[in-house]
């Protein structure tokens, strides 16, 4: 079961900092941010504009310098359709990429990529993923090791509908498998990925309150049935990072419905978890986490501050643990 409790102590004391990095955007509204380390800073990016799915968003970023974020820039926008949901990511030979969605709705967008080889201050000309790749949907990729990424995608045209996608060449090409779920008696998209000793796991934003998980064995060649976890989702997204100790931490909203409440739960074996931290609990929409791990230990979260900035949070994983 799922720990109801947390200490304010930890609340307290493991947030490290706060900050908005989308000040100084000239958009209206803001949602599903990513965020990514570099050799020289930290990377983030969203998509912006009058609001979601007007022909006029497109997909900021910033960087971060030692005096601060620079100021954010437009770095991909469509002549015609929406953009959606970006994704940063560091493929093998210091390629920094990013993915995102173009398209009139989720039902019938399609993936494009820029990518830049000097940490994000420039960007390559946008690319459109081949036929049937859409890309990572929300959550970054994840590397295994010897080449291999995982990437995890989900369409819904067809009911709600995961699948994953996955490269043998450090994510420089992609090949799709089939969905992991039929989308009618489960409705689940937007994987984030856990590798554990000896699996991987991925848990899902669901239309069933609850968020679901798969499990593979094989480097994520065939997959668990999908199945409903005991952590709540009121059909929102979510992100997850397996710490350098071992442990997972699960960024998400922990309630069935609504979106004002944004918290932190972490898990020895991505099976038990317990909520250790708030991040929010105030009117307002708070969602779509991004999270990452940096090489000094610190974690790195960012979201949709309601739908008007982007907040950045870093939290010291070592004083969770004095949550009870």
């Amino acid at each position: 079961m799922i720990s109801m409790t947390f200490a304010v102590v930890a609340t307290v004391s493991a947030v490290v900092s706060s900050e908005s990095v989308s000040a100084g955007a000239p958009h209206e509204s803001c949602h599903a941010s990513t965020i990514v380390q570099t050799e020289s800073g930290l990377v983030a990016a969203w998509f912006g504009g009058t609001a979601e799915g007007e022909d006029d968003v497109g997909i900021w970023l910033t960087r971060q310098k030692p005096e601060g974020w620079s100021e954010p820039r437009e770095v991909a926008r469509d002549a015609v359709h929406p953009c959606w949901n970006p994704v940063l990511f560091q493929r093998e030979g210091a390629v920094l990429q990013l993915y995102y969605k173009v398209g009139p709705s989720p039902r019938e967008w399609w993936g494009m990529v820029i990518e830049s080889t000097d940490e994000g201050r420039t960007w390559s000309p946008p690319r459109r993923l081949p036929e049937g790749l859409l890309g990572p949907i929300k959550n970054k990729p994840v590397s295994l090791g010897d080449g291999l990424v995982l990437s995890g995608s989900s369409t819904e045209h067809a009911g709600w509908r995961v699948h994953m996608e996955r490269s043998v060449d450090g994510g420089r090409t992609w090949t799709k498998g089939e969905p992991l779920n039929d989308g009618s008696q489960l409705g689940v998209i937007q994987p984030t990925i856990l590798p554990h000793p000896g699996a991987v796991q991925i848990l899902c934003r669901s239309r069933q309150g609850r968020i679901a998980e798969s499990w593979s064995e094989d480097g994520g060649q065939t997959w668990s049935p999908m199945t409903l976890t005991d952590l709540p989702n009121p059909n929102s997204g979510i992100d997850a990072v397996v710490l350098e100790d071992g442990r997972s931490l699960l960024v998400y909203n922990h309630v069935t419905k609504g979106r004002e409440k944004l918290n932190v739960a972490e898990s020895a074996d991505g099976k038990a978890w317990r909520r250790v931290l708030d991040l929010e609990d105030q009117p307002g929409e708070y969602s779509y986490p991004a999270v990452i791990q940096t090489p000094d230990g610190l974690v790195h979260v960012t979201y949709t501050y309601r739908r008007r900035s982007i907040k950045h949070v870093v939290i010291d994983p070592k004083k969770l643990a004095l949550a009870p």
